[in-house]
């Protein structure tokens, strides 16, 4: 070995075989699903089928959020330049960030602060809001510019509790939105981010990695504008963020 030698404990590739933390990747296919497999690689150990659920559905949750966030502004931009499908991914990537789906981490910052000051929720959230709104600090994962109860939080929480992720962070989050309506007599709604670091609290995952779900999540929804942007529209078009509207299928059921 030289001096350069380095491990790694995520994938091992021998002839004919490639293994993902201790399990071969082919007897894996069929088994499990990619969320499962997203949770594999990132934590070491397949998850249950209920983990396995919760993980699935915060994906869907954040797969997209229409033609009008930065993402996917950015994206449709530098699609419709003539870049590859690539570049364009990874300019809308770029743009997610502290204000634009960059909030589940700190969000989760925030709840294991909170969690950790004692173990009355209600008093140590209070405590929170109390200081982040006298200093003009933002509070991460609360109000939104369109939704005002955002579906996809309710979901996500009634999910939660059927699955048994209701816990001490999803209260958290409650307590906070408690908090403020009480402080400022306005309620912020717990959006998406909120509610997606509150639940990645509860199954244990780090704060650094809270953005990367958004990421993943979103970047089949980035794919889809890409490729509307390449084969529908004309090149180097200007992209008005506001003036456009929506002629897929009408509402359907699954």
């Amino acid at each position: 070995m030289g001096e350069n030698h380095w491990k790694t404990a995520i994938t091992k590739i021998e002839p004919n075989k490639i293994s993902v933390r201790g399990y071969r990747v082919d007897r894996l296919m069929g088994k499990i699903s990619f969320p499962q497999a997203i949770y594999l690689i990132l934590k070491g150990e397949l998850p249950d089928e209920k983990t396995g659920k919760m993980v699935d559905a915060i994906l869907v949750s954040s797969i997209d959020h229409g033609a009008t966030p930065p993402s996917t502004l950015a994206a449709r931009t530098i699609a419709s330049t003539g870049s590859p499908l690539n570049a364009a991914l990874a300019g809308g990537i770029l743009a997610i960030y502290k204000y634009h789906g960059g909030a589940i981490e700190n969000a989760m910052k925030q709840y294991l602060e909170i969690v950790e000051m004692g173990d009355d929720i209600e008093k140590s959230a209070e405590k929170f809001v109390e200081e982040k709104l006298s200093s003009k600090k933002v509070i991460y994962g609360f109000g939104h510019r369109y939704h005002k109860n955002d579906p996809r939080t309710a979901k996500l929480f009634e999910l939660a509790r059927e699955l048994g992720f209701y816990g001490k962070y999803v209260k958290t989050a409650q307590a906070i939105a408690d908090s403020i309506e009480r402080i400022k007599g306005k309620r912020l709604p717990i959006n998406v981010d909120g509610a997606i670091a509150a639940i990645l609290c509860e199954l244990g995952f780090p704060p650094e990695l809270g953005n990367a779900f958004f990421i993943m999540a979103r970047t089949p929804g980035l794919i889809a504008h890409i490729y509307e942007e390449q084969t529908r529209m004309k090149p180097m078009r200007k992209i008005d963020p506001v003036d456009h509207e929506y002629d897929g299928p009408a509402e359907r059921e699954i």
